[in-house]
């Protein structure tokens, strides 16, 4: 009976710091809700809005909460708290965009969330790191994030430039989507100061257009400014992957390839 007993005291351990991450990915859902409640009441958010960050705030918690279950974290960590916070901002982002279909949002309004997603966005990796909280999901989940802001953006002001801009938030998909037919290029990449720096203007550069603080014309420039960055950043990727693809992998190699970096 003791070695029965001491099972079940396991498991109930085991269980605790499991259902503790995933109530905190509920709280994170309900915060989505009331960003959207007060979205909602300050602008008079329309059935599209709703129904986009609804649908948003259920994806996140989903997605999100079964990726935890497949870690295992033993707790969720203040860098993913920071991570979760974003998402919550993104998925206001997200909602007011849809709803600019309808009519036009308060940019300012718009502009706001977006900066603070984006200055947070700085916060999370040094947050994990001071902490020792670093792991592979809240690197995945914080990569995941930026990804969906940018396509967010690009959407919005691709309503004024034209749908060439969709390209900047979609060039990030189409190489996960191609990485199905060619693995080489799911290889690990080497870390980079230029890919981050690139990947970090993509925000700020969509929501200098987004502001409205320039005319078309220079809309445009920046905007193709980011897109010729990205598909630099994309093709210096791709091409670094293609040439380990074709050379056997050895120490020496590797050294020189990270070197050349």
């Amino acid at each position: 009976m003791a070695l029965i007993n001491l099972n079940h005291t396991d498991d109930a351990y085991d269980a605790c710091p499991a259902r503790s991450v995933q109530q905190e990915t509920a709280v994170g859902a309900g915060a989505q809700i009331l960003l959207l409640a007060l979205l909602g009441t300050a602008i008079g958010m329309g059935t599209a809005g709703w129904l986009t960050g609804l649908v948003f705030a259920f994806a996140s918690w989903a997605v999100l909460s079964r990726a935890l279950h497949r870690s295992r974290l033993p707790s969720f960590g203040p860098a993913n708290r920071v991570t979760l916070g974003r998402a919550t901002l993104v998925g206001g982002v997200t909602a007011l965009v849809a709803d600019s279909y309808r009519s036009a949002p308060p940019v300012s309004l718009l502009v706001g969330l977006t900066a603070v997603a984006l200055i947070l966005d700085g916060v999370d990796g040094k947050v994990a790191r001071r902490t020792g909280t670093s792991t592979p999901l809240g690197a995945r989940f914080d990569m995941e994030v930026d990804a969906f802001l940018i396509l967010v953006l690009s959407v919005y002001v691709a309503l004024d430039l034209g749908p060439w801009v969709l390209l900047i938030g979609g060039m990030r998909y189409v190489f996960v989507a191609a990485a199905r037919v060619w693995p080489w290029l799911t290889a690990p990449l080497p870390p980079s100061t230029a890919r981050k720096t690139v990947a970090a203007l993509q925000g700020v550069l969509l929501l200098l257009a987004g502001a409205e603080l320039l005319p078309h014309l220079g809309n445009a420039g920046v905007v193709a400014v980011a897109l010729g960055l990205l598909v630099w950043s994309f093709g210096r990727d791709v091409r670094w992957l293609w040439r380990r693809s074709r050379v056997p992998a050895t120490p020496a190699t590797a050294v020189r390839e990270l070197v050349a970096q």
